[in-house]
């Protein structure tokens, strides 16, 4: 943490941001409940961020910042040395540091942070710019797949991610259908009209389900976002011949496929690890021009104060979270 006296001690190439604004992910209730797979304690956690720049270092690149600016926060700490980083893969560098995962994040009062990681807004509010790094998960996903208008899209879990995928999917002109084994989440895409049809699981996907949804086909492109091991596992069953399937979950341990089946309907397969610097940019864009409505997406709210009280409640399925956010 940093205090406030301490704000003219601001080191070359970095900015204090005073923190606004603070969205609770998947991450943040996996470390809560101690299953986050790159995750040592004790830790302070925080990704998504909206904040305010309170002081500036010296810098060649200042981004255009001045005091006072709103911006979203890109928490991906590359080492612009190792191969990934030169070859412009920054978002999966060697030497990757997640704020609020492998460094202290954005659960605080003030964070120095790298002035290039910082993406302002003359337009947004701090609840939009601290969705701008989910959004930006989903928007990388969708680019790693490289969704089209002919694709038909299977997007499996219905949380903040797996929302932001289905958007961009159906934002790229492709047929979308969303899947999740909770009512609630369904009725929530169908209100915001974020994927054409959805699909309530009651035990396993298979082939003759999907077929239904998709005229008789299979899904070309297939996004779990789950993290759960069945669930990925099981998509290599329901993908097309020749089709794709991207990873934007994951859990702690070995995903295992049968390689004839994988084989014969020559699937690719692909990861996606959070954003890159021009998802920030696009998404900020699309958020002033008003191509995303993030307001319906924030259904629960609290104070930083208030958090140790409120944070386990959120778990609860009864509460029915879309996205919960606090105000610092």
């Amino acid at each position: 943490m940093i205090e406030k006296a301490n704000l003219e001690e601001v080191q070359e190439g970095q900015a204090i941001i005073r923190i606004k604004r603070i969205g609770i992910c998947g991450t943040d209730y996996h470390a809560f409940k101690g299953s986050q797979p790159f995750f040592s304690y004790p830790r302070v956690l925080g990704h998504e961020l909206g904040a305010e720049v309170a002081a500036l270092g010296s810098s060649l690149t200042n981004n255009n910042l001045k005091i006072g600016d709103k911006v979203a926060v890109e928490p991906y700490i590359n080492c612009n040395q190792c191969q990934a980083c030169k070859e412009g893969h920054i978002n999966c560098c060697e030497n990757l540091k997640v704020l609020g995962v492998h460094t202290d994040g954005g659960m605080t009062e003030y964070l120095s942070i790298p002035i290039h990681k910082l993406h302002k807004s003359d337009i947004l509010n701090f609840d939009e710019l601290a969705l701008v790094e989910t959004l930006g998960i989903g928007l990388h996903g969708v680019n790693r797949a490289q969704i089209g208008k002919n694709d038909k899209v299977l997007v499996v879990g219905a949380g903040p991610i797996g929302l932001s995928v289905a958007l961009f999917s159906k934002i790229n002109g492709a047929t979308v259908a969303m899947a999740d084994m909770v009512e609630s989440r369904l009725a929530f895409v169908q209100r915001n009209t974020l994927a054409h049809r959805t699909i309530l699981i009651k035990s396993s996907l298979t082939q003759e389900i999907l077929r239904t949804y998709f005229e008789g086909d299979l899904p070309t492109i297939i996004i779990d976002a789950t993290g759960n091991k069945t669930s990925m596992q099981n998509m290599f069953n329901v993908i097309s011949h020749g089709g794709k399937i991207v990873y934007v979950g994951l859990f702690q341990g070995d995903v295992t496929f049968n390689d004839p089946n994988f084989h014969r309907r020559e699937v690719s397969l692909f990861a996606s690890r959070n954003a890159l610097p021009a998802d920030f940019k696009t998404i900020i864009s699309l958020i002033e021009n008003k191509h995303i409505d993030t307001k319906p997406w924030l259904s629960h709210r609290t104070k930083l104060e208030q958090l140790p009280i409120t944070f386990e409640t959120f778990l609860n399925p009864e509460e029915k979270v879309i996205k919960a956010i606090i105000e610092v």
